[in-house]
């Protein structure tokens, strides 16, 4: 219920404060016509269980008469196919091998192993997320609808503040838009900035579920927040590549360690977690999970690569062969898919 609820907060803020209606010349609608709107918003199947979020916003302009030709068959095929291909080939072949990590498990594995399983699950949540979200994206474009795009390769990130520019962007926008803006944003003075961050990431943390790990996690990210805010105003320095990519690495770990909150909801079992890392240093190795943790985690490495090199030579030669690549990831979803397994976003 938690998404719906999210769009059920848009529809009403939204709507007080006619935030839709920016057109002088649109046509006042009946109660009727009104009603009819408001239950399509809100029914909307596509993005009705896992988001993205849509705001009333902006999807109530869009609700108009729809036709075929209007259609953009390939940004369709494009957007389902690498949704598919991420949530079939790579998260659910990911799961098999990162299950591990639950409780008792993870008491019979090597340091190497767990840390493998750690780094595998965080490359699973994006395939399971950003996979649901294509496949959400496209199906609603073959009704005539946009949404918003979700996923923006955000293990580029080099702050936790662009990470949440990249990362499930319709919940950071939304957050942003409905709760860090209402409670002063960071018009009321340095202080109150950090604390607004700090409220709004722990409260995005709760939404996910009523457990500690949950607020834990939500404290974290703000808390990363407000100290990056704070060192950016104080360390003023033109960064190297470098320092950017050894940047952009500490911010990849630190956030893969925060998904183990979402992976063991038990705070005690994280614990427990973290000193079976320290202390299986002697536990044999299982060599063959770590090679399928890699040779699946491999896709999500050059989904990033390939959108950091697209504006060089080679990406455009890329592009001359791409629905080669497309015939690929059909090939794959068809014949390597793992077990079916439901989006971890369902239980949000």
């Amino acid at each position: 219920i938690s998404f719906f609820t999210f769009q059920g907060i848009s529809l009403i803020i939204d709507v007080y404060k006619q935030k839709y209606v920016n057109n002088k010349d649109l046509v006042p609608l009946s109660f009727l016509q009104h009603a009819k709107q408001i239950l399509f918003f809100k029914g909307f199947f596509p993005q009705l269980i896992s988001g993205p979020i849509v705001k009333a916003y902006d999807f109530i302009p869009q609700i108009d008469t729809k036709y075929f030709k209007a259609i953009k068959w390939e940004i369709v095929f494009k957007n389902l196919v690498t949704g598919y291909f991420l949530k079939m080939v790579v998260a659910d072949n990911l799961k098999e091998y990162t299950r591990f990590i639950d409780y008792r498990y993870f008491h019979y594995n090597s340091s190497l192993n767990l840390i493998s399983m750690l780094l595998g699950y965080s490359f699973q949540i994006f395939a399971d997320f950003a996979g649901y979200s294509l496949i959400a994206i496209g199906f609603a474009q073959l009704f005539g609808y946009r949404f918003n795009a979700n996923f923006n390769f955000p293990y580029i990130s080099v702050s936790f503040k662009e990470f949440w520019k990249r990362w499930h962007i319709s919940l950071s926008s939304f957050l942003m838009e409905y709760l860090y803006f209402p409670l002063g944003g960071n018009k009321k003075g340095e202080f109150r900035t950090y604390l607004n961050l700090f409220i709004v990431m722990l409260l995005g943390g709760l939404w996910h579920g009523a457990e500690w790990s949950y607020a834990i996690w939500g404290a974290f990210h703000g808390i990363a927040l407000a100290i990056e805010r704070f060192l950016g105003r104080n360390l003023k320095r033109k960064p190297s590549n470098i320092y950017k990519i050894f940047k952009g690495l500490i911010v990849f770990i630190f956030i893969t360690i925060a998904w183990l909150l979402f992976k063991l909801p038990n705070f005690v079992d994280v614990i427990y977690f973290f000193s079976n890392v320290i202390e299986n240093t002697k536990v044999g190795i299982n060599y063959k999970n770590i090679i399928f943790i890699i040779i699946y985690s491999l896709p999500i490495i050059i989904y990033h690569l390939l959108y950091l090199l697209k504006d060089k030579p080679i990406f455009k030669l890329n592009r001359k062969i791409e629905f080669a690549f497309y015939g690929v990831l059909l090939f794959l979803i068809i014949n390597n898919s793992g077990s079916a397994g439901t989006f971890i976003y369902f239980q949000f």
